[in-house]
């Protein structure tokens, strides 16, 4: 009897945090969604009076648009980043998505970009995507430590593809864009993409310390959580460089 209690009392406890980190998500990607429209008026205005950001131009740091759209994004992120210490990244990550489609309806009506076919049937499948890779999100692993989370860090799988991850965003930057940057857009969403992986991971590990540092077993006298942190600070300043460039 006392097991089927303590069984029923860590699923309600599992189906509270998920609800709490779906919830965040949604908020997250709504302000995300947003701000991409509010920087992008910032950047075409700035771009109107001087170089353009995708030709190295730093102009939009004197739009209070941009700005506006900064601190809207901070906020997303924050929402973001709390939602991972609450729900597992499984679930989290895919609710992303749902910002491209506020975007993309923003888009329609504030930067007068039409939605067309082809739009709408991406927006659906974001939708869809996202809908299947929740319903069907596994239990997150419970963890204790940050020791632990560095030690699935340094599988060597987990290392192999970080390696591979670095080694494509370093050729997309050292090659492709200085020669096709200008011209096609896939160069930048590849760095912001790839790179995000890695930001999403190095997230969760520093979410998933605050969480245990807050229940009392403290985090931060531990080397691992501070590399996580500097990880994820490098992977967000250079998406933020290479997503004004879009």
């Amino acid at each position: 009897m006392a097991a089927s209690l303590v069984i029923e009392a860590s699923v309600s406890t599992s189906f509270a945090d998920n609800l709490k980190g779906f919830i965040l998500a949604l908020v997250s990607s709504a302000f995300i969604g947003s701000s991409f429209i509010i920087k992008k008026l910032g950047l075409q205005r700035a771009g109107a009076s001087g170089p353009r950001a995708s030709s190295g131009g730093y102009g939009y740091l004197k739009e209070p648009f941009w700005w506006v759209g900064m601190v809207t994004m901070i906020v997303g992120e924050l929402a973001n980043f709390v939602a991972y210490m609450f729900a597992p990244a499984v679930l989290v990550t895919p609710l992303g998505a749902l910002s491209i489609i506020v975007s993309a309806v923003l888009a329609h009506f504030f930067l007068k970009e039409k939605l067309r076919k082809m739009g709408i049937v991406g927006c659906v499948l974001c939708i869809v995507g996202s809908t299947l890779i929740v319903l069907h999100a596994p239990s997150e692993l419970s963890l204790s430590s940050v020791e632990e989370i560095w030690e699935l860090a340094t599988q060597p799988v987990f290392l192999l593809y970080t390696a591979s991850a670095i080694a494509v965003v370093l050729v997309l930057i050292l090659y492709c864009e200085p020669r096709f940057g200008q011209t096609n857009i896939l160069v930048y969403i590849g760095v912001c993409s790839i790179i995000g992986s890695l930001t999403v991971m190095s997230i969760k590990a520093v979410g998933i310390a605050i969480k245990l540092t807050l229940e009392g077993s403290s985090q931060a006298g531990s080397f691992q959580t501070w590399v996580f942190v500097m990880v994820a600070i490098t992977c967000i300043i250079t998406q933020l460089n290479y997503l004004n460039k879009f």
